[in-house]
């Protein structure tokens, strides 16, 4: 807690912002990518500290909130089989389908577990091994590698009865597709901690090098967030826009590259649907041949069917970077935390939860 505390103290985080109000002499947009950057920014009052010429926008790094409806309904199907559980994460039970979700599922009857890992989902098949374990193997570069591993050890110990819907997601493609939208006028990147700590800072310097894109790793704490935003700043007022890693007790260059082996063993890339974003090539992940036998997709012949997002829901247009939550129609009215209509009101990493829960609007 010491160290966390340091990264907290005042003693580091008042020259930094002191140093922010200085050296900042134009108006900037700079896109925090990471919901967990998102969610700390708001959690410390870092938005309220900065600049008046700094605006902090929302991408879409997060993943309960980019996995389209359409998969959220093959989540539910798989729990309405007979003799199927479904093991999820926590975060993703009560994110709305096109008609209702996980949650309600579970109260009409069907067997919805939460489960704090992949592992655990496996361990529940060893457990009940009259049953079909389906596991909704959502998130970024940072999640799949423990669900490939996860993989890698129902093969090795022989369990058939463990099974994943594949809706895993990379970071760099959607970036590149936000960064070419001329409508979308971002200065600068805060590159997620936690998906950089796998695929490495590197994977930045395309971005940087096409769109002259300012752009900073960082950690989580305000000491990093606000490190990061001065290294973006000092990028753009010098003219000299690189990627900065200023996250590396954690990231390196390269990135973890015993990871991305797991993650290259057992998965393949594929065209993806993002909420908001549409299909974007190469974005997803999907089983390699060898592994084809764990999909519930084939295996248990649950479709996958296109549906529309809510009407009048504009997570699609929040998650791009375009408005803020409260420009949203249906924010605080007939979308908030208890009943929520998107992903973004209901995720611990959804960027209208954040302001639901810490904006001074409320």
């Amino acid at each position: 807690m010491k160290c966390a505390d340091e990264f907290r103290s005042r003693d580091i985080t008042g020259p930094l912002l002191a140093e922010l109000n200085n050296c900042l002499s134009r108006p900037v947009r700079i896109m925090e990518v990471c919901g967990t950057h998102t969610m700390s920014i708001f959690r410390h009052g870092i938005r309220s500290l900065l600049p008046e010429g700094i605006t902090l926008l929302s991408g879409p790094g997060c993943p309960v909130c980019v996995t389209p409806a359409s998969h959220i309904d093959a989540f539910i199907r798989a729990a309405e089989l007979p003799d199927v559980i479904v093991a999820t994460f926590g975060d993703l039970i009560r994110v709305p389908g096109s008609k209702n979700s996980l949650a309600a599922a579970r109260a009409e009857g069907a067997r919805v577990e939460i489960v704090y890992s992949p592992m655990d989902a496996l361990e529940l098949a060893r457990k009940e091994n009259n049953k079909k374990i389906v596991f909704p193997a959502i998130g970024f570069e940072t999640t799949v590698p423990t669900i490939a591993a996860t993989i890698l050890a129902a093969e090795q110990q022989q369990i058939d009865n463990f099974f994943i819907i594949s809706a895993g997601k990379t970071m760099p493609q959607p970036l590149e597709l936000l960064m070419s939208d001329p409508e979308l006028e971002v200065d600068g990147l805060l590159c997620p901690g936690h998906v950089s700590a796998i695929i490495g800072a590197n994977a930045y310097l395309p971005l940087a090098e096409k769109y002259s894109l300012s752009c900073a790793v960082a950690g989580f704490e305000p000491a990093d967030i606000l490190a990061g935003l001065l290294s973006i700043i000092k990028q753009i007022e010098n003219g000299q826009p690189q990627v900065d890693n200023c996250y590396t007790r954690v990231v390196s260059d390269q990135g973890n590259i015993k990871a991305q082996g797991l993650i290259n063993r057992v998965f393949t890339p594929e065209d993806s649907e993002w909420r908001g974003l549409g299909l974007i090539p190469g974005s997803g992940l999907k089983l390699q041949e060898e592994f084809a036998g764990f999909d519930a997709l084939k295996e248990l012949a649950i479709p996958i069917e296109a549906t529309e997002d809510p009407k009048g829901c504009k997570c699609g247009d929040i998650l791009k970077g375009l408005i803020l939550p409260p420009d949203c129609p249906l924010y605080g009215k007939r979308c908030t935390p208890l009943h929520p209509v998107g992903p973004c009101m209901v995720s611990n990493e959804g960027t209208c939860a954040a302001y639901h829960r810490y904006s001074e609007k409320r």
